[in-house]
Protein backbone atom coordinates (compact mmCIF):
# COMPACT_ATOMS: atom_id res chain seq x y z
CA UNK A 1 0.00 0.00 0.00
CA UNK A 2 2.88 2.40 0.69
CA UNK A 3 3.95 1.86 -2.93
CA UNK A 4 0.47 2.92 -4.07
CA UNK A 5 0.60 6.05 -1.92
CA UNK A 6 4.10 6.85 -3.15
CA UNK A 7 3.03 6.24 -6.75
CA UNK A 8 0.04 8.59 -6.44
CA UNK A 9 2.21 11.26 -4.84
CA UNK A 10 4.92 10.97 -7.49
CA UNK A 11 2.29 11.10 -10.25
CA UNK A 12 0.79 14.31 -8.81
CA UNK A 13 4.16 16.00 -8.38
CA UNK A 14 5.24 14.99 -11.87
CA UNK A 15 2.06 16.32 -13.51
CA UNK A 16 2.40 19.67 -11.73
CA UNK A 17 6.12 19.96 -12.39
CA UNK A 18 5.81 19.24 -16.11
CA UNK A 19 2.29 20.49 -16.86
CA UNK A 20 2.33 23.75 -14.93
CA UNK A 21 -1.05 25.42 -14.53
CA UNK A 22 -2.61 22.98 -17.01
CA UNK A 23 -1.45 20.11 -14.82
CA UNK A 24 -2.99 21.73 -11.73
CA UNK A 25 -6.26 22.20 -13.64
CA UNK A 26 -6.44 18.54 -14.68
CA UNK A 27 -5.57 17.24 -11.21
CA UNK A 28 -8.12 19.51 -9.50
CA UNK A 29 -10.75 18.50 -12.05
CA UNK A 30 -10.17 14.86 -11.13
CA UNK A 31 -10.19 15.81 -7.43
CA UNK A 32 -13.62 17.39 -7.86
CA UNK A 33 -15.15 14.47 -9.74
CA UNK A 34 -15.74 10.76 -9.17
CA UNK A 35 -11.97 10.18 -9.43
CA UNK A 36 -10.67 12.12 -6.42
CA UNK A 37 -7.01 12.86 -5.96
CA UNK A 38 -5.76 14.42 -2.70
CA UNK A 39 -5.82 18.20 -3.03
CA UNK A 40 -3.84 18.17 0.22
CA UNK A 41 -0.86 17.20 -1.97
CA UNK A 42 -1.75 19.08 -5.17
CA UNK A 43 -2.16 22.56 -3.69
CA UNK A 44 0.61 22.68 -1.05
CA UNK A 45 3.16 21.44 -3.59
CA UNK A 46 1.92 24.12 -6.01
CA UNK A 47 2.38 26.61 -3.17
CA UNK A 48 5.92 25.38 -2.67
CA UNK A 49 6.55 26.14 -6.35
CA UNK A 50 5.02 29.60 -5.80
CA UNK A 51 7.73 30.17 -3.19
CA UNK A 52 10.26 29.09 -5.84
CA UNK A 53 8.73 31.73 -8.17
CA UNK A 54 7.44 29.09 -10.59
CA UNK A 55 3.79 29.99 -10.07
CA UNK A 56 1.59 32.80 -8.80
CA UNK A 57 -0.45 32.09 -5.64
CA UNK A 58 -3.61 33.68 -6.99
CA UNK A 59 -3.27 31.95 -10.35
CA UNK A 60 -2.92 28.57 -8.59
CA UNK A 61 -6.05 29.33 -6.53
CA UNK A 62 -7.94 30.42 -9.66
CA UNK A 63 -6.85 27.45 -11.77
CA UNK A 64 -7.60 25.09 -8.87
CA UNK A 65 -11.11 26.51 -8.53
CA UNK A 66 -11.75 26.32 -12.29
CA UNK A 67 -10.53 22.72 -12.32
CA UNK A 68 -12.86 21.91 -9.44
CA UNK A 69 -15.76 23.44 -11.39
CA UNK A 70 -14.97 21.18 -14.35
CA UNK A 71 -14.84 18.09 -12.14
CA UNK A 72 -18.01 18.85 -10.20
CA UNK A 73 -19.89 19.71 -13.41
CA UNK A 74 -19.03 16.25 -14.70
CA UNK A 75 -20.47 14.61 -11.58
CA UNK A 76 -23.44 17.00 -11.61
CA UNK A 77 -24.18 16.19 -15.27
CA UNK A 78 -24.00 12.43 -14.76
CA UNK A 79 -26.45 12.69 -11.85
CA UNK A 80 -28.78 15.10 -13.64
CA UNK A 81 -28.98 13.43 -17.04
CA UNK A 82 -28.36 9.75 -16.23
CA UNK A 83 -29.97 9.74 -12.79
CA UNK A 84 -29.71 7.76 -9.58
CA UNK A 85 -30.51 4.35 -11.13
CA UNK A 86 -27.41 4.69 -13.32
CA UNK A 87 -25.23 5.71 -10.37
CA UNK A 88 -26.64 2.99 -8.13
CA UNK A 89 -25.82 0.41 -10.80
CA UNK A 90 -22.48 1.63 -12.14
CA UNK A 91 -21.13 3.91 -9.41
CA UNK A 92 -19.42 1.01 -7.69
CA UNK A 93 -16.96 0.78 -10.58
CA UNK A 94 -15.74 4.24 -9.57
CA UNK A 95 -15.88 3.48 -5.83
CA UNK A 96 -19.11 5.50 -5.51
CA UNK A 97 -21.37 3.37 -3.34
CA UNK A 98 -25.08 3.65 -2.75
CA UNK A 99 -24.22 4.53 0.86
CA UNK A 100 -22.14 7.52 -0.33
CA UNK A 101 -24.93 8.71 -2.62
CA UNK A 102 -27.63 8.38 0.03
CA UNK A 103 -25.47 10.11 2.63
CA UNK A 104 -24.78 13.03 0.28
CA UNK A 105 -28.52 13.24 -0.48
CA UNK A 106 -29.37 13.44 3.24
CA UNK A 107 -26.80 16.18 3.80
CA UNK A 108 -28.10 18.12 0.78
CA UNK A 109 -31.69 17.85 1.98
CA UNK A 110 -30.76 18.92 5.50
CA UNK A 111 -28.62 21.95 4.67
CA UNK A 112 -29.89 22.90 1.23
CA UNK A 113 -28.04 24.72 -1.52
CA UNK A 114 -25.41 26.41 0.75
CA UNK A 115 -23.87 22.97 1.38
CA UNK A 116 -22.50 23.23 -2.18
CA UNK A 117 -20.22 26.00 -0.87
CA UNK A 118 -19.35 24.45 2.48
CA UNK A 119 -18.71 21.00 1.01
CA UNK A 120 -15.81 22.49 -0.99
CA UNK A 121 -14.06 22.91 2.36
CA UNK A 122 -14.75 19.38 3.64
CA UNK A 123 -12.47 16.53 2.46
CA UNK A 124 -14.35 13.36 1.57
CA UNK A 125 -17.66 15.12 0.98
CA UNK A 126 -16.67 17.27 -1.97
CA UNK A 127 -16.89 14.54 -4.56
CA UNK A 128 -20.42 13.38 -3.67
CA UNK A 129 -22.43 16.57 -3.05
CA UNK A 130 -22.76 17.36 -6.81
CA UNK A 131 -24.80 14.15 -7.12
CA UNK A 132 -27.89 15.31 -5.19
CA UNK A 133 -27.50 18.77 -6.73
CA UNK A 134 -27.72 17.19 -10.18
CA UNK A 135 -30.62 14.90 -9.26
CA UNK A 136 -32.48 17.90 -7.78
CA UNK A 137 -31.78 19.77 -11.05
CA UNK A 138 -30.26 22.70 -9.24
CA UNK A 139 -29.72 25.63 -11.60
CA UNK A 140 -26.28 25.48 -13.18
CA UNK A 141 -25.17 29.08 -12.65
CA UNK A 142 -25.75 29.15 -8.86
CA UNK A 143 -24.13 25.73 -8.64
CA UNK A 144 -21.03 27.00 -10.45
CA UNK A 145 -20.91 30.13 -8.28
CA UNK A 146 -21.04 28.19 -5.00
CA UNK A 147 -18.40 25.73 -6.21
CA UNK A 148 -16.13 28.50 -7.45
CA UNK A 149 -16.20 30.58 -4.26
CA UNK A 150 -15.71 27.57 -1.98
CA UNK A 151 -13.00 26.04 -4.16
CA UNK A 152 -11.15 29.33 -4.59
CA UNK A 153 -10.97 29.93 -0.84
CA UNK A 154 -9.95 26.32 -0.18
CA UNK A 155 -7.31 26.42 -2.93
CA UNK A 156 -5.90 29.75 -1.73
CA UNK A 157 -5.50 28.54 1.87
CA UNK A 158 -3.80 25.25 1.00
CA UNK A 159 -1.59 26.92 -1.58
CA UNK A 160 -0.55 29.57 0.94
CA UNK A 161 0.44 26.83 3.39
CA UNK A 162 2.70 25.46 0.68
CA UNK A 163 4.17 28.93 0.18
CA UNK A 164 4.99 29.20 3.89
CA UNK A 165 6.72 25.82 3.79
CA UNK A 166 8.62 26.78 0.65
CA UNK A 167 9.80 30.10 2.07
CA UNK A 168 11.07 28.40 5.24
CA UNK A 169 12.28 25.18 3.65
CA UNK A 170 15.89 25.55 4.82
CA UNK A 171 14.87 25.61 8.48
CA UNK A 172 11.92 23.22 8.18
CA UNK A 173 13.43 20.54 5.91
CA UNK A 174 15.12 18.67 8.77
CA UNK A 175 11.81 18.52 10.65
CA UNK A 176 9.91 17.26 7.62
CA UNK A 177 12.45 14.51 7.05
CA UNK A 178 11.65 13.26 10.56
CA UNK A 179 7.88 13.22 10.03
CA UNK A 180 7.85 11.89 6.45
CA UNK A 181 7.50 8.32 7.68
CA UNK A 182 4.60 9.29 9.95
CA UNK A 183 2.81 10.99 7.05
CA UNK A 184 3.35 7.93 4.88
CA UNK A 185 1.99 5.61 7.58
CA UNK A 186 -1.06 7.85 8.14
CA UNK A 187 -1.77 8.09 4.41
CA UNK A 188 -1.38 4.33 3.98
CA UNK A 189 -3.75 3.59 6.86
CA UNK A 190 -6.34 6.04 5.54
CA UNK A 191 -6.24 4.71 1.98
CA UNK A 192 -6.39 1.11 3.24
CA UNK A 193 -9.42 1.94 5.40
CA UNK A 194 -11.11 3.85 2.57
CA UNK A 195 -10.63 1.08 -0.01
CA UNK A 196 -11.70 -1.70 2.37
CA UNK A 197 -14.74 0.30 3.48
CA UNK A 198 -15.90 0.82 -0.10
CA UNK A 199 -15.28 -2.79 -1.08
CA UNK A 200 -17.29 -3.91 1.95
CA UNK A 201 -20.16 -1.54 1.11
CA UNK A 202 -20.16 -2.63 -2.53
CA UNK A 203 -20.31 -6.30 -1.50
CA UNK A 204 -23.15 -5.57 0.93
CA UNK A 205 -25.12 -3.73 -1.72
CA UNK A 206 -24.53 -6.51 -4.24
CA UNK A 207 -25.68 -9.09 -1.68
CA UNK A 208 -28.85 -7.10 -0.99
CA UNK A 209 -29.58 -6.78 -4.71
CA UNK A 210 -29.20 -10.54 -5.20
CA UNK A 211 -31.79 -11.19 -2.47
CA UNK A 212 -34.37 -8.67 -3.68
Amino acid sequence: MDQIVGGITNFILSVIDTGGYAGIFVLMALEGSFFPLPSEIILPFSGYLVAQERFSLWMVALVGALGNIAGTLFSYSVARYLGLPFLYKYGKYMFVTRHDIDQAWRVFQKYGIPIIFFSRLIPGLRGFIPIPAGVARMRVLPFILYVFVGSFLYSAVLTYLGVVVGENWDTMSAYFKQVDILVLIAATLFITWWVRRHIRLIRQERHMQNHE
